[in-house]
This record gives structure tokens, C-alpha cells and sequence, in this order.
């Protein structure tokens, strides 16, 4: 999870609007790398900017018993807390802070149903930010409490229209949960915040309401972190599952674009705010549930290049789009959250009728795990292959290393001589 996290992270500082926003973003200057990039500055400053690059392709892990993102919201923030300590960090520290403060997210993301206006980033997961800082600091239990409380009060306003509308701001969420994280357990550290139960006002009443009963349950023998999912296609995660059948379909029995009639998809409520057309930006175009099956459809990936707006391939999954047509079905909710199912239907010109169904995307957990050699694979299409083996190696040395200041600056020196 965390070199597929990392390669991700060095795909989006690759974007034309990350190298846009880094154009503009007066960073202070500092030793800590900003991967994918030629910046050093401050370990906070490059865990924002990092965040915001993990999420700008839409190719980051993600958790369905969460519905969202929990590593992309700790990461960040405990390499930030590793990284500033006043004592060095071990690997092994560092990684298991990870591995609470995944756990804590997921679990706050499980408990939380959020009223239908508010998107998934910048709020439930900056208690795993804060859980993470928290043990990095190295907290007390009641500290650690009282950080992960804090961080409730410290979310982002994340509405769904701005995501759809394609804005960049909801790229800044996930950073700005981080920050939270970070932020709430130097509160705790300083014995200036206590657990005071801001969670149940917050994610409880504005977000939506939290079952709290939920938080503990199957704690210390279920883990919510071993049931995530790794992306292959650069879209919203509630369209993954349709772009695999697409490509299956179109494996076993290959078309021209101008041969398909129509496309019928029939899929769970959770893709109901997808359903909006011709996007004029990336961000609107990787939540475009029929967009992002056109281009399945009509080039076969779902990628960096074809999810580039204004490209020949961009604009030819735009015109063939208005023959996709999408169902939201009650009877497929029945499954969630265990089984995101989804149902494609393709009818050919010439009365072929293809169809499949799938009950979660490939990369889940459950549903064909993505292995070691896929996930080298993914990032080497994304990144290149001496880029994809120096983050290999350093995250598999991760767990033995004795600073993780020091490790992280190794990394930097590393990256700068692949990409010199």
C-alpha cells in the first residue's frame, strides 16, 4: 500500500495542474524532499503538497467498509510528525503509527453516514492523521484521545457539488485532514485539548450522524486495513467496477467504437452523484460515471493520457458518451457495503448483446487483490520502472531503518539521480 501510495503520489506532481500549483506555491525553503520534484522545504509543507498530489489522479488506496480514503489522510501527516520529531523516528515507529491511524480512519469512516452534500475527504480521516502524530510524538493514551477528538474539530467543508463543478479545492482536502492530524496532536502533545466527545457534534450531527457502537466493533481481531483496495483506473472508485467489465467485454469480443449502440450500466446508490455529463476537467471527468466508461469503451484504459482533457482521446470518449446509460438500483445497495455489484450491458449495431456483472472493482481486497508484480506494474506505467524500484527498495527497507528523517532524505537524493 505505501509504495503504491508513494508512485501515486510522484504520477500527480507530474500533472500539468500540480506543476501549475507548484509554480505558485511560495514553499519555505527547508531538507525535506517534495517526491516527484526538485523542491525542499519544511516536513509539513511537503506532507501537504504530497496529499495533494496523491489524490489528483484518483489512483490512491481506498477502503469500502470506509467509503473513502484513510491512507492518503495519515500518511502524510506521520511522515511530517517522523520528520520534525526532536529524536529520531525508527521505521518500525513510523509504521506502526501508520497502521493505528489507518485503522482509526477506516473506523471513524465506517461509523460516519454523511448526509448525501458532503464528499468523503477532509474530515473523518484526519482522526487517523491525528491518531498517527500522536503515537509519533509519542502521546499518552489519553493524549492520543484527545488528539483524534481535536481533529473532529478542525475538518474541512467538503461538499459534493465542488467536486462534480471539477474545482481543484477538493484536492486540497485530503491535505488540509493531514494537517488537521498533525495540528490536533501537537494540541494533545501540549496538554491544551482533552477528549471531550467534539466527535459526536461534528461527524455526528454536521457531517451526519455517527454510530458510535460501530467504532469498537470487531476491534483487535477484524482489521479494516487488510480489506482496502489498490486502483488500476485513474477515476472515482464507484466507477472501477464498470471499467473492468468494459474491459473484459471488450477483450473477449473487441469492437469499434462506432459498432457499440449503447452501453447500459446498472449499479449501486453510492454512484448516484456520478451520473453528470461533459465534464470540462479532469476532476469533473473522473466522476462522470458515463464518461469514464465511454472512454473504457472507446480506448479501452482509463488513465493519466486518456482522462487528459482536450486529448484525441479525451474528446472521442465526450462524443460517444451520450449512448451510455445509467441505472441506480435498490437491489444492488442490498450488497453494500461488502459488495460494491455492477452490471454492464453492451449492445452491438449489429444486435450482439455482451453483459457481465461484478461484485467489487478488481484491486479490492476480496475481489483479485492486485500482487506485488501488478502493483510494479502500475506504478511503472505511471512513473517508470527505475523510478518504481527505488521506491520498491525503500519501503521495503522502511521497517529497519533507524531515522526516518534521514531515510526520507536518502529517498529524495535517490529519486533526483533517476530522474537526472
Amino acid at each position: 500500500m505505501l509504495t503504491d501510495l508513494l508512485g501515486v503520489v510522484v504520477a500527480g506532481m507530474r500533472t500539468p495542474e500540480m506543476r501549475a500549483l507548484l509554480e505558485v506555491w511560495e514553499a519555505p525553503v527547508g531538507n525535506c524532499p517534495v517526491l516527484g520534484t526538485a523542491l525542499r522545504t519544511t516536513p509539513e509543507e511537503s506532507a501537504y503538497l504530497e496529499a495533494v498530489a496523491a489524490c489528483v489522479l484518483e489512483l490512491d488506496e481506498g477502503n469500502k467498509y470506509a467509503a473513502g480514503h484513510p491512507a492518503a489522510h495519515v500518511v502524510f501527516a506521520a511522515l511530517a510528525s517522523a520528520c520534525s520529531a526532536r529524536r529520531p523516528v525508527t521505521g518500525k515507529q513510523l509504521l506502526t503509527a501508520v497502521v493505528a491511524g489507518y485503522e482509526v480512519a477506516a473506523r471513524f469512516g465506517r461509523a460516519t453516514r454523511r448526509h448525501p452534500n458532503w464528499h468523503t475527504h477532509g474530515h473523518w480521516g484526519a482522526t487517523g492523521a491525528a491518531a498517527a502524530s500522536a503515537l509519533v510524538m509519542d502521546c499518552d493514551t489519553p493524549q492520543v484521545a484527545a488528539a483524534i477528538d481535536a481533529a473532529t474539530g478542525l475538518m474541512h467543508v467538503t461538499p459534493w457539488s465542488t467536486v462534480l463543478s471539477g474545482s481543484f479545492t477538493r484536492n486540497l482536502w485530503m491535505a488540509g485532514a493531514n494537517t488537521a492530524g498533525l495540528h490536533a496532536a501537537r494540541l494533545a502533545k501540549g496538554r491544551l485539548v482533552t477528549n471531550t466527545g467534539q466527535a459526536q457534534h461534528s461527524l455526528g450531527t454536521i457531517v451526519g450522524t455517527l454510530e458510535t457502537a460501530t467504532l469498537a466493533e470487531g476491534l483487535g481481531s477484524t482489521w479494516l486495513a487488510a480489506g482496502g483496495y489498490l486502483k488500476q483506473h485513474a477515476s472515482c472508485s464507484y466507477t472501477h467496477a464498470a471499467v473492468d467489465i468494459v474491459q473484459a467485454l471488450r477483450f473477449s469480443h473487441p469492437w469499434q467504437p462506432q459498432a457499440v449502440r449503447q452501453v447500459r450500466v446498472t449499479i449501486h446508490s453510492l454512484a448516484e452523484p456520478l451520473l453528470g455529463r461533459h465534464p470540462a476537467n479532469r476532476l469533473a471527468a473522473m466522476f462522470s460515471l458515463p464518461f469514464v466508461v465511454s472512454n473504457a469503451v472507446v480506448n479501452g484504459s482509463i488513465d493519466p493520457s486518456t482522462m487528459e482533457p482536450g486529448s484525441a482521446a479525451f474528446l472521442a470518449a465526450e462524443e460517444f458518451s451520450n449512448r451510455v446509460e445509467v441505472e441506480i438500483s435498490e437491489r444492488l445497495d442490498d450488497e453494500l457495503p461488502g459488495r460494491r455489484c455492477t452490471e454492464v450491458v453492451v449492445e452491438l449495431e449489429d444486435g450482439t448483446i455482451l453483459g457481465l456483472g461484478q461484485p467489487n472493482p478488481i484491486g479490492d481486497a476480496d475481489h483479485y487483490p492486485l500482487n506485488a508484480d501488478q502493483v510494479r506494474s502500475k506504478l511503472g506505467g505511471l512513473v517508470g520502472p527505475e523510478t518504481t524500484e527505488a521506491l520498491w527498495a525503500w519501503t521495503e527497507l522502511l521497517a529497519g531503518v533507524s531515522s526516518v528523517s534521514s531515510a526520507v532524505v536518502e529517498l529524495g537524493e535517490v529519486m533526483a539521480r533517476v530522474h537526472a
